[in-house]
């Protein structure tokens, strides 16, 4: 796996089960599991801020 700069998200706080992310080369954003280091997620930009723009929208609607 190559060596990746991971960096915890700000929503986990001092949490030790939280989710890191790390920029690729290839200017994907990589997602893991703290608990879980060896699966590693790769999405677009893009997809990335739909997918927490989705989250954000509906926890403000209460689903």
């Amino acid at each position: 796996m190559p060596d990746y700069q991971w960096r915890k998200s700000s929503y986990s706080g001092d949490a030790s089960n939280c989710v890191c992310v790390a920029l690729a080369p290839d200017g994907t954003v990589r997602l893991r599991d703290s608990k879980v280091p060896d699966v590693v997620v790769a999405v677009s930009p893009g997809a990335l801020r739909a997918f927490v723009g989705g989250v954000k929208s509906r926890s403000r609607t209460g689903w």
